[in-house]
């Protein structure tokens, strides 16, 4: 069977693959693909089957096949660089606002019947003072973390 997305690497196309390759400070992932597209370029013989690609570079058939077919659609600096987001996917609840008021309830008295706070006991309350309309025990576990405060 014929692949799909068959291309042929320029030489400056290669030089640019062998310079990601040789380079320190380049992810696993694109030294990958910087691979798979060397094993494909038909310009330098037939080019082996996706499986025995995918074999040799351990990773799935599926992944050689989709950086054939986004080096044919988008390019070489497309295929080697990751997709830049344009929003968060989740944006942050913990604003500095409500992380000064956090801290301030962390450092007052804790609730009567209580000898300290607690992780649960923060996040009840965090939420009954509409600090967060709404929050999880990590989430408060780690701002404490990340602000080097400790419960004890």
């Amino acid at each position: 069977m014929k692949a799909k997305y068959q291309f042929q690497l320029n030489d400056e196309e290669r030089k640019y693959i062998h310079e990601v390759l040789n380079s320190d400070g380049v992810a696993l992932t694109f030294k990958r693909r910087a691979n798979i597209l060397l094993m494909l370029d038909s310009s330098v013989g037939k080019p082996e089957s996706h499986a025995k690609i995918a074999l040799r570079c351990g990773v799935s058939g599926e992944t050689v096949y989709n950086t054939a077919k986004n080096f044919c659609m988008n390019g070489l600096t497309e295929t080697l660089t990751f997709k830049k987001r344009e929003k968060p996917s989740n944006p942050t609840i913990v604003t500095g606002e409500r992380e000064a008021r956090l801290i301030a309830l962390v450092c007052g008295a804790p609730p009567e019947g209580f000898s300290r706070w607690s992780v649960r006991l923060l996040a009840d309350k965090v939420v009954e003072l509409n600090i967060f309309p709404s929050v999880s025990r990590e989430t408060i576990r780690t701002v404490l973390k990340k602000l080097n405060l400790n419960l004890t």
